[in-house]
This record gives structure tokens, sequence and C-alpha cells, in this order.
């Protein structure tokens, strides 16, 4: 703890004065740029790597960057993507995966968790990932396995955030769009699902022009309905 309040320390006399003016700013309200849900590892720190301000990202971790599916488990992480979607308005949601994930190797050994019952309930909201790893990863040593599920692992959670209510109506609106990344600490990269693609592309100066999105196409909010055709 002493490195942590000394940090404190540093950070009251050196850093805040010179950002007072953006916290006094931010007493008013706020308003993210985006809900960037990712996992509780220690390792990564979401503000850092988009080198953000504060107020810039409205931010939910938990153990393997996990979205229950609507409907399965009100908590806390379904009350943030309300709270985000609907009072804030937030345009843009991101689930961010990362290398070397404790809770993605436990996703695919859930044989190994008997000791800690609530942290396998939990990740089996990635079990539909695991399937389709399992299954189609013949051969495959586990590091592959493991970079695999890293990945499937954020599109099942994208998956599962577009059947929340908020985010199904925001979607029909073109009021918010949705991304999946997975974060290399090792190697400082970033990639992101490409829906138009249907693959992952490294986040680069040239793609942030034209920013890949793993946004699902959905019904319009609004359409036409036929007239009932008369009957003979």
């Amino acid at each position: 703890m002493k490195k942590l309040m000394d940090g404190f320390v540093r950070f009251r006399q050196e850093v805040y004065p010179g950002m007072q003016p953006l916290f006094q700013m931010l007493s008013g309200g706020q308003h993210p740029r985006a809900l960037f849900v990712t996992c509780s590892d220690s390792r990564v720190e979401p503000s850092l790597l988009m080198q953000a301000d504060p107020g810039d990202l409205f931010i939910c971790r938990n153990a393997g960057n996990i979205v229950p599916p609507w409907g399965d488990a009100q908590g806390g992480v379904t009350a943030t993507i309300e709270y985000a979607v609907q009072a804030l308005s937030i345009p843009h949601i991101v689930i961010c995966g990362h290398s070397d994930c404790g809770a993605v190797k436990a996703m695919l050994h859930p044989e190994k968790l008997t000791a800690m019952p609530t942290v396998a309930m939990w990740l089996n909201f990635a079990e539909s990932a695991r399937r389709v790893v399992t299954e189609s990863c013949h051969g495959c040593d586990e590091d592959e396995m493991v970079q695999r599920m890293t990945f499937e692992n954020v599109l099942t959670q994208i998956t599962n955030l577009s059947t929340h209510p908020s985010v199904a109506s925001a979607l029909a609106r073109g009021s918010v769009k949705l991304h999946g990344w997975v974060y290399d600490f090792e190697r400082g990269q970033l990639v992101a699902f490409d829906a138009e693609k249907g693959d992952f592309v490294e986040l680069t100066g040239d793609a942030v022009e034209n920013m890949p999105h793993a946004t699902p196409k959905v019904r319009r909010a609004s359409y036409s309905i036929p007239s009932p055709g008369v009957q003979t």
C-alpha cells in the first residue's frame, strides 16, 4: 500500500494542480466518448492504452471482459451498460480482450475451477466461444487454443451485448457502434474485428481514419409495413 499512497501524494502535489481546470469542468457532468468493457487483469490499463483523459472512458471491468446475455444475470455489468447507453448516450461500446488472459485459460478448462464455483459460473457466459474453439481447433496446441479463445470470446460478448434492450434499441436507431478489440500488451498491438471483412485487423494510424467496427447488421428502427392484400 505504501507505493499506492506515495503515488497519490505525487498526484495531489504534482499532477492535480495542472489538471485542476479539467476536473472542475467535469464536476458539472460527464460525457464519455465510449463505454470500455475489459478484463480486471492488472496488466491492462484502458486509460493508459488509449491515452485518455479523465472523463473520456466509462469503464466496466470484470474477469474475462464478459457481458452476460440480457436476462441471464441482472447485475453490475448489465446496469453499467444500461446507464451508459440510456443516461449518457454513449456512441461507442468497446469489448476489449487481451493476451495471456487467465480467465480465458480457465474458460478452456472449466474442470479446474471446482474450488472457485462463482468464477466457474461467471465464465460459463463464454461457453459458446469455448465450444466453437474446442470443436474447430483440432490439433492446436495450448497456446494457439488460448489465442483463438481470446478472439472468439470477444465476438461472443459482442453477440451477448446485442441482446440488451438498451443496446438493441440504440443499434436500430443507429446511435451506437460496437467494437471488438484484442490488446497484446507484450507487443503493444491492438487489433479490431471488422464486421465488413469478417476478420480482425490491426489498428494503425490509417485504420483510425476508417475505424473498423463489429456492429452487427440489424433491422431499421422504422420501416414500411405492407398493406394487406385483397383476398379473392
